[in-house]
């Protein structure tokens, strides 16, 4: 499918050391983290396997956004700096988001403005970025967001 890449040194930090011998727990502690992360999303058929700095995302997932939501989840984690997506879409496959990395001052607002002219769609940002965003002004640096059409 496709490598997504992520800012290694930002995000959640709920990994141990990224040495071979910690990859079975640091999967197990991704999987639970994407389940958490993501209340209300079936998340049941995805496997994750931790490879270095990398995560193999593996299975099905019902849309097109919800995969997307998987991965950011996983990519968002500090220590990972890429996501091999290997999960299908068994529901209507749509057009994919666009993918921003949030930069130091950055605000949702600001993000809005540049990608749609309108400092005033920030809450599109904000909703298709939910559960995994729980309050519009908590974003930061390195942090990658969905930009839906």
């Amino acid at each position: 499918m496709s490598l997504f890449s992520f800012l290694k040194d930002a995000g959640e930090k709920i990994l141990d050391a990224l040495t071979p011998d910690k990859a079975e727990a640091n999967s197990e502690a991704l999987t639970k983290h994407v389940k958490d992360a993501l209340t209300g999303i079936d998340t049941s058929k995805i496997q994750v396997k931790v490879e270095g700095e990398k995560i193999i995302a593996t299975g099905e997932a019902a849309s097109q956004e919800e995969k997307e939501k998987i991965l950011l989840a996983l990519g968002n984690v500090a220590g990972i700096s890429g996501v091999d997506d290997q999960i299908t879409v068994t529901g209507p496959v749509a057009t994919p988001a666009k993918f921003v990395t949030v930069e130091k001052g950055d605000t949702l607002s600001a993000i809005s403005k540049r990608v749609y002219g309108d400092a005033n769609k920030y809450n599109k940002i904000f909703e298709a970025n939910k559960p995994m965003l729980k309050d519009p002004n908590k974003i930061y640096p390195g942090q990658s967001l969905r930009i839906p059409e």
